[in-house]
């Protein structure tokens, strides 16, 4: 019997374990997609308390304390202290056995504070005032995290009318972290409701300095956005999308949706569909313009509990996995940049694990020469960035294209604490492999290019795809 996350956690082979120890494990964090808040890095923010750093904004340990029938009050409320909240949380960890939470849990509190120590609701006391003590130290700030885990690169996600200026005091201020913005136009394309719609368009309008009143107008102010963006280092834009877009549309059409919505008339399902099938078109373009690597994000029902979203708002742990039919579209979609000779470097990300294998087979439809996996099939996202997810990711893209040109793993998450996911993938890599080397399916004559690999999609491809 193993012992619990020791050195060689989930390594099964020696093969494996060399491969993690001697060549994942030493590589630099290039975190190329989350969502942290860029003004705690600013500001080199200081943790009041492990609740904060740890709980904070998490919606997945909300949804299993909910599931384990903790009150709303010790997730998202107001009227409980931060050690009632920890006290919960460590009261329903037991009950996350098998979960990935449970290996998450333990892996940060290794890794970032140095505890071995089981949480639950026994040792949850001592943890919690050890953690905090850590936290008040000047080492374990927002910035000390990430030198903590040897992160080189994070891209956060951001809208286009944000200033940025967080960005940019941190990099004046000669943080050695390169911390990068990412194009997120998704309220750009948002038209359901066309009083939102127009109050986003009117801040696009005075952060871009430039009068819209149609959508020619509204094109060229996030042109300056965009081009404002490259100047501060963006290098990819990201987009959450339910499906992909592709519907057929005239410029004249996408012109007259735009009077329409903007002047405050609801529109029709087809050309809500049709609007967004132009922006996705004419962002695409954009970022093939500056070279840029586009990110789509699809598959999420997001939501879904109608009387909490009015409660607590949107990303609280309501969301879940979505069934739809979007392989033709996303085909469509590629197809008309690519016709066009504006297909940039891509990046898709299924949520739904039932599309892995038509997303490892779409690669291959794109792919030019031009660049070493040009078209990329995302890591595990969201529901999938466990062992499981990971390892059928990382198997249709074997058997259906190259893995050794894959660009790895990110966080995708809000929290400094998050960093360990590129450990728990890297083992996670090292141990498919080495199993296959071990059961004779790779040969053990070829292991200077196996580490080579491994090394690789840790690190080298994130570094020389997107030229950071």
């Amino acid at each position: 019997m193993k012992n619990f996350m020791d050195e060689n956690f989930l390594l099964q082979t020696k093969t494996a374990q060399k491969l993690y120890h001697e060549h994942a494990a030493k590589m630099p964090i290039i975190d190329y997609h989350c969502h942290l808040s860029p003004q705690m890095v600013a500001d080199d923010y200081q943790f009041k308390s492990l609740t904060e750093i740890w709980l904070g904004g998490d919606h997945y340990k909300w949804r299993a304390m909910r599931t384990n029938g903790i009150d709303e009050r010790y997730c998202t409320g107001k009227d409980t202290t931060d050690w009632e909240k920890f006290e919960k949380w460590a009261e329903t960890v037991p009950y996350t056995f098998r979960n990935p939470l449970y290996h998450w849990t333990h892996l940060e509190l290794k890794t970032a504070f140095g505890i071995n120590k089981i949480l639950n609701s026994q040792t949850a006391r001592e943890i919690y005032d050890e953690c905090n003590e850590k936290l008040a130290q000047p080492e374990y700030s927002a910035r000390g995290m990430m030198r903590r885990y040897h992160v080189e690169v994070v891209c956060t996600t951001d809208d286009p009318i944000d200033s940025l200026e967080y960005h940019i005091k941190t990099r004046e201020s000669g943080f050695e972290i390169k911390m990068l913005p990412t194009w997120r136009p998704d309220k750009a394309m948002a038209i359901e409701v066309p009083a939102d719609f127009r109050l986003y368009v009117e801040k696009l309008s005075a952060v871009s300095n430039t009068s819209i009143s149609n959508f020619d107008d509204m094109i060229v102010a996030l042109r300056k956005r965009h081009d404002f963006f490259a100047e501060q280092g963006c290098r990819l834009s990201d987009h959450g999308i339910e499906e992909f877009y592709a519907e057929d549309y005239t410029d004249a059409e996408i012109k007259a949706i735009f009077n329409k919505v903007y002047g405050g008339t609801e529109l029709s399902k087809e050309e809500i569909r049709k609007f967004k099938s132009a922006m996705l078109i004419i962002f695409g373009e954009m970022d093939w313009e500056k070279g840029w690597t586009q990110q789509y994000h699809y598959g999420a029902i997001r939501n879904n509990n109608t009387k909490m979203f009015k409660l607590i708002g949107p990303d609280t742990g309501f969301d879940s996995i979505g069934e739809f039919t979007t392989a033709k579209s996303m085909s469509k979609f590629l197809d008309r940049l690519n016709t066009n000779g504006k297909l940039t470097k891509t990046i898709l990300y299924n949520l739904n694990p039932c599309a892995n294998e038509m997303i490892a087979t779409m690669l291959g439809n794109f792919q030019d020469g031009s660049i070493p996996g040009k078209i990329q099939f995302g890591s595990g996202w969201w529901f999938l960035d466990q062992k499981d997810g990971m390892e059928k990711q990382m198997n249709a893209l074997s058997v259906l294209g190259l893995l050794s040109r894959f660009v790895g793993m990110l966080t995708d998450s809000r929290s400094f604490l998050s960093y360990p996911r590129h450990e728990y993938f890297r083992r996670t890599l090292c141990n498919l492999v080495g199993r296959d080397i071990e059961n004779g399916e790779i040969p053990a004559s070829e292991m200077e290019q196996v580490n080579q690999m491994i090394e690789d999609i840790s690190y080298n491809n994130a570094k020389n795809f997107f030229k950071f």
